[in-house]
């Protein structure tokens, strides 16, 4: 289910709850919105409830469809009486997820657009090459419409290996998620990137110990927000560490996975009132640090692909500077 569209599931429910309306009637209303596997999973969750099932065991059935955060926060609004209120929670939670991701998104436009041009400057002068019969002043057998697909391979090659590595990387595929420290590591992009990955822990922590979760299990929801295997995998250590009566920033100090700065800063929060109130406030204050650190690594972008562009074309000023130098030095030498 896409961020968007449970966001907006959300909302509606929560808000038709709240306002008393019939919960049978809204999910058939909700069975017209959607993709085809939206909307089907809508009926059967109606057909479900109908018979008198709950809610998230219906969910449940049908994993995973139903993001694993939403299904547990219905469980406790329904064993605590306040559906509603949850709902309208995790609506909030989902639109600021979904805000951050396409501020990212929209702040790369630029940096696209930059190696966009730069691709079709190279790619032209390689035709204009092919066109009138010119020498490969680039000195690598690019010419013409064939140089031009040759040159288009490369790039889909390249990018075809980039994606793949970022594609690994969300998988943890050979485990490859133990290097997300040496990330950390990396000057500005590292300290962003950690800080992006902060927030979505705070928000989800904040939501589940809102609701009424335990904070075991408020962890691990947490833990899984990050969408991270490096993360997830520490959620055993806070469990035991919680049930030997250490507190929330105890537990997570005993991880050995966040930052000093963060701990000390869950440990302020838990001395200046009760734990989702004062994880809440955290949240907030990481949610514009997060804002910051997206616009980070979006300059980050800007100037990698800019510099790299500059780098090629200099380069290629370069060859072409001296493919003619040469030609001339070549015609003045006596016959």
């Amino acid at each position: 289910m896409k961020l968007s569209a449970a966001s907006g599931f959300c909302y509606r429910l929560g808000t038709g709850l709240k306002a008393g309306a019939d919960l049978l009637a809204m999910l058939q209303s909700e069975a017209g919105y959607g993709s085809p596997r939206q909307r089907a999973e809508m009926m059967s969750i109606r057909e479900a409830a109908k018979q008198g099932e709950l809610l998230s065991e219906s969910m449940k059935r049908a994993e995973p469809f139903f993001p694993p955060l939403l299904i547990s926060m219905i469980r406790v609004g329904e064993a605590t009486g306040r559906l509603e209120r949850t709902l309208l929670s995790l609506a909030e939670h989902y639109k600021h997820r979904l805000a951050l991701r396409q501020k990212f998104i929209s702040s790369l436009a630029w940096p696209a657009i930059q190696l966009l041009l730069a691709v079709l400057v190279i790619s032209l002068f390689i035709w204009l090459m092919g066109q009138f019969n010119m020498a490969d002043m680039l000195g690598f057998g690019l010419t013409g419409t064939t140089g031009v697909l040759k040159f288009w391979g490369y790039l889909f090659f390249f990018a075809l290996l980039a994606g793949g590595a970022v594609w690994a990387m969300m998988r943890n595929i050979g485990g490859v998620q133990n290097l997300i420290p040496l990330l950390y590591m990396i000057p500005v992009f590292g300290p962003a990137l950690q800080t992006i990955t902060l927030s979505r822990f705070c928000w989800t922590l904040s939501l589940s110990l809102d609701a009424g979760l335990d904070p075991i299990r408020s962890i691990y929801l947490a833990l899984e927000s990050t969408d991270s295997d490096y993360y997830k995998s520490v959620g055993k250590e806070a469990e035991v560490a919680i049930l030997g009566g250490d507190s929330l920033s105890g537990a997570l100090k005993t991880t050995q996975l966040f930052p000093d700065e963060f701990i000390t800063r869950v440990e302020i929060s838990e001395l200046s009132g009760t734990d989702a109130e004062s994880i809440d406030m955290l949240a907030q204050e990481y949610d514009e640090k997060a804002k910051r650190a997206v616009g980070t690594l979006a300059g980050l972008a800007t100037g990698t692909v800019w510099l790299g562009t500059m780098g090629v074309l200099i380069f290629l000023i370069l060859r072409i500077a001296m493919s003619i130098g040469g030609a001339y030095s070549d015609a003045l030498q006596p016959i």
